[in-house]
């Protein structure tokens, strides 16, 4: 199992939490594994998320591994220039 660290605005849509466990060996597995649990999430990740996998940010990277027991944060992409 892999626990994902959200942002405290999501709560609304995971009955209030803000660390889900879900399974999955991908970036892509574990945004398809969040949306199952809680199709709430489903908007916010098709807007556009960014992963941190120990420490390192995947962006628009569905296939990077996600070693089970690694530390996973949803983040918010940052838009602007």
């Amino acid at each position: 199992m892999i626990e994902v660290n959200l942002w405290s605005g999501l709560r609304h849509v995971t009955g209030g939490a803000t660390v889900v466990e879900v399974e999955g060996a991908t970036v892509g597995a574990v945004l398809d594994a969040l949306v199952a649990a809680h199709p709430g999430l489903a908007p916010f990740i098709e807007a556009g998320v960014s992963v941190a996998v120990d420490g390192e940010i995947i962006t628009g990277d569905r296939f990077a591994e996600v070693p089970d027991g690694a530390e996973v944060f949803l983040m918010q992409r940052l838009k602007g220039g």
